[in-house]
């Protein structure tokens, strides 16, 4: 049996891959997966046997050798694909599996058991688009196995699509004998009720809360009906939730985080801080540290809180891969800047308004720019619903050149519309943003408004506008350090990873700041500007003026936004079922000598929006 690299090929060691799976850089990520042979050739049958015992003998470094030994002659073989993948995740080479993974699932494209995998490991890791893409081919390939359905709707509930999750747990549950893997029907109504929560929905997700708990064995299930209570504002019966989860198991991770979640919001700080230190919350990677950062801001110590926050970031870019896409973006804005100007957006047709069906309003701004606070406060009116978070745009967006036929990709797919015979294209794209509205639960049929909050939004303002040039933009506007500041302070995924660091969120936000100067300019759009500083101090003169620009008629209700109870998933969840606070404006100057590094980058757009840095 091969034993270790010297004894491997030459193309296993050679010229080795950047993504570190130990394969050659022409065998790995550079290769080329329609001439990459499947299958040993006769001569090399042996190979695989070693691969197989030494599967069985269960010896990760026996593992990859013949792994590397196999794939060294045929590039795309399954199994091999796979014992390497297994190899790299259980050595949590996360770089090196996702390249494996993704590699087995789009070579061996019509095999289930590959979709699944690569799915589930893509949910795993938080790579929500990657996760989505298998998961909806794994449905195609097995829609009669329970296991597909509820990997799509794991991928879907992950997305924040509860109501397209909900689709796919009740078929994995109505189903009588599935087929393939076996799925506890348990589970299934455990992500089911995570579901209908994230809907808004608490009664039908509390009902269903009840009755899997009443035989007790899973503290997860507690845990997210305590997030259910949290979210009601139910805290004594979250409290409670969390004492009978901590019976059942006393050293779960989760529950020193849960309790200190709940004492911060009702604002005994020093009892929350104290549980994360006894629970080694410096350890941790994720929602604890995140967690004690917020705590140590809310008590005042701010340099204590940023150095938390900067230990959080350092270790999520580490445990996740993820790293601010910057040639991305900055080719995305380009291309955009160079397509939407002023005499070519002139030839672009816009759609006609749908009389027959309710209209978006789009609320566009940076994460952490009070977007929240402005749905909250439209959707307590009684004509306009709550649409969240919606991707449809961004979807549209990546999907613009197949959906137009067009052989250039997007923003210049949208030409295809300057031609006589493709311009009602464009009311097609609008039907499909309604309907995708629609599947997302965010249109109620007796409003004839809805919102949509998606951040970054504004990055895709001139497809926005030929779409819906009579929908409403209502624009937040919040200082840029407290934007940034924000936004590094928390753990999001929008805007190509910016948030990665504190460097990448400012040069996205400034980044992002031209693009809107450049559309604006360019776009006759139906544009409003709601300052977020204006809004907390002068909250029904802007609320009028907010309405009056939408068309519609001031209630006095909406000034009593944290009445509205629905369960807004976002970082600002909690603030938002709070009455208006001022704690939030201008806090940068808490953090103003942390912050120095970036306000150069910042200033431009700090100045172009009427802004000064002040101690």
């Amino acid at each position: 049996m091969l034993a270790d690299a010297d004894q491997l090929p030459p193309l296993a060691v050679a010229e080795a891959c950047p993504c570190g799976s130990g394969l050659a850089r022409r065998g790995c990520c550079g290769l080329d997966t329609a001439k990459a042979r499947t299958e040993l050739a006769e001569a090399d049958s042996a190979l695989g046997e070693a691969l197989s015992e030494a599967r069985a003998r269960r010896e990760p470094d026996g593992l990859r050798a013949a792994a590397l030994a196999i794939l060294a002659m045929a590039p795309a073989h399954k199994d091999a694909l796979q014992a390497l993948y297994d190899v790299l995740q259980r050595e949590e080479r996360w770089d090196a599996a996702s390249a494996v993974i993704d590699r087995l699932a789009r070579i061996h494209l019509n095999d289930p058991v590959c979709r699944m995998i690569a799915a589930q490991y893509f949910l795993s890791r938080g790579d929500m688009p990657r996760a989505q893409f298998h998961a909806r081919i794994l449905v195609r390939l097995a829609p009669e196995a329970a296991v597909s359905h509820m990997t799509m709707g794991r991928a879907f509930l992950a997305a924040h699509n509860g109501k397209a999750a909900e689709h796919h747990f009740r078929i994995a549950m109505g189903m009588g004998v599935p087929r393939g893997p076996r799925v506890e029907p348990r589970e299934i109504e455990a992500h089911l009720a995570v579901a209908l929560r994230d809907q808004g929905r608490f009664e039908e997700a509390r009902a269903l809360f009840v009755t899997l708990t009443k035989d007790p064995g899973d503290p997860s299930l507690l845990l997210a009906w305590a997030k259910l209570e949290e979210a009601d504002r139910k805290f004594e019966a979250a409290l409670q939730l969390l004492d009978r989860a901590e019976r059942l198991a006393p050293g779960h991770p989760q529950l020193p985080i849960a309790r200190a979640t709940l004492f911060r919001r009702t604002r005994e700080h020093d009892r929350a801080l104290a549980l994360l230190d006894a629970s080694a919350a410096d350890e941790d990677t994720g929602a604890g540290m995140l967690e004690k950062g917020q705590i140590l801001d809310s008590m005042g110590r701010y340099d204590d809180a940023f150095a938390t926050f900067t230990t959080f970031k350092a270790r999520q870019r580490e445990s996740s891969g993820h790293a601010y896409q910057a040639k991305r973006a900055t080719g995305l804005v380009a291309d955009l800047r160079e397509f939407f100007t002023e005499g070519r957006s002139r030839l672009l047709p816009r759609a006609g308004r749908r009389e027959d069906h309710a209209q978006p309003i789009f609320i566009v701004g940076f994460p952490r720019s009070g977007t929240t606070l402005v749905e909250q406060t439209l959707s307590a009116h009684p004509e306009i619903a709550a649409g969240d978070e919606l991707p449809i745009v961004h979807q549209l967006a990546e999907r613009a050149q197949s959906l137009l036929g067009s052989l250039l990709t997007y923003p210049k797919a949208l030409s295809e519309m300057w031609l006589g015979d493709r311009a009602g294209h464009v009311d097609s794209l609008r039907d499909l943003y309604l309907n995708e509205a629609v599947n997302f639960g965010a249109v109620d049929p007796a409003k004839p408004w809805f919102t949509d909050k998606m951040p970054l939004n504004e990055t895709h303002l001139g497809l926005i506008h030929i779409l819906f040039p009579k929908s409403p933009i209502v624009h937040l506007v919040r200082h840029p350090l407290d934007v940034v500041l924000s936004v590094f302070s928390n753990s999001l995924t929008h805007g190509f990873h910016c948030a990665a660091a504190l460097d990448s969120a400012a040069a996205h936000y400034a980044l992002v700041a031209d693009l809107i100067a450049d559309h604006r300019a360019a776009l006759p759009l139906h544009y409003h500007a709601v300052r977020y500083e204006d809004l907390v101090f002068d909250q029904e003169a802007q609320l009028r003026t907010l309405f009056a620009f939408i068309g519609m008629p001031f209630d006095p209700c909406v000034l009593s936004f944290q009445d509205n109870v629905r369960y807004a998933r976002t970082a600002s969840y909690a603030q938002v079922t709070e009455p208006l606070y001022t704690s939030s404006v201008y806090r940068y100057r808490n953090y103003l000598k942390h912050l120095e590094p970036v306000i150069p980058i910042l200033m431009p757009a700090i100045e172009r929006l009427g802004y000064t840095v002040e101690a």
